[in-house]
Parts: C-alpha cells; structure tokens; sequence
C-alpha cells in the first residue's frame, strides 16, 4: 500500500483493530500537521498486554515516512524499538539500511536489520505480525 493520503491512511490505521485479532485496542490518532504533512501517534495494546507506542511524520505529497519511532513495552519495560538512525558504518544492518531495530542483551548497543520497516510504505502490519509471530512462538513454549 502506498502513502497516497490522509484519508487512506487513516482508514488503514483506524482498522488495524479489526483486521488483527490480537489487538485489546488503540489510542492512535492520525493528525493533519499542514496541506501535506500529519502526525501519527499512540498506542497499541495487545491482548497479551504488549505495547506498541507509535510515532509517525507522514509527508502524503511525497508518499513517505519521513521519520519514526516504534517502541515495544512488555510489563512497563521497554524491549525492543525501531528506529532509522544512520549506522553507516554497520556492515551487519546494510541489508535494511538505515532502518533496523534495538534488541536485548544491551538494547542501546544491540541492533538488527529490520525487514519489512521502510519509507514508502506503512510499517505498522509487518510490525503487528512480527509481534503475533513472537507471541505465538512464546506461547507454544511456554513462555511469555
């Protein structure tokens, strides 16, 4: 799906409820910020209380993500985000470059390629599923 506009997109981030059974609810609002720019901000709550807090500037005249911030809390604790800071020099995130994701051990220090995260697509559905995948692969061991 491309950014082609507002209303589009809206309706895109307003149905993610619906279209992902996992998710308990959303806070997220998509705001105009001038003729061509909006804001998307909030939250997503899964039913097994994973968070997703959801940052976006969107630049419709140019059908992209200008810049991001998708942060993962599990119990209040932050543990995992996404984010497209330059690491030119990362050999091991040229795959995705610039984007890549914050990952344990050392959450600051410890990144990977972030497939399926770019500018000129939504990002939230491959980050939704990546979550649901993750969920699942815990519950069939056992583990949260």
């Amino acid at each position: 799906m491309a950014l082609r506009d507002l209303a589009s997109y809206g309706q895109l981030v307003y149905s993610l409820p619906e279209r992902y059974p996992s998710i308990e609810y959303s806070t997220l609002v998509l705001a105009p910020i001038g003729r061509s720019l909006a804001e998307l901000e909030g939250q997503i709550v899964f039913r097994d209380r994973t968070v997703l807090d959801v940052w976006e500037l969107l630049d419709f005249e140019q059908g992209r993500i200008r810049n991001y911030s998708y942060e993962i809390y599990r119990a209040g604790e932050k543990v995992a985000w996404y984010d497209p800071f330059e690491h030119p020099h990362a050999a091991d995130l040229a795959s995705t470059y610039p984007h890549h994701k914050h990952i344990p051990p050392d959450i600051k220090h410890h990144r990977v390629p972030a497939p399926g995260i770019r500018f000129d697509s939504p990002n939230l559905p491959a980050i939704i599923e990546e979550l649901e995948r993750d969920s699942s692969d815990a519950s069939r061991v056992g583990g949260p």
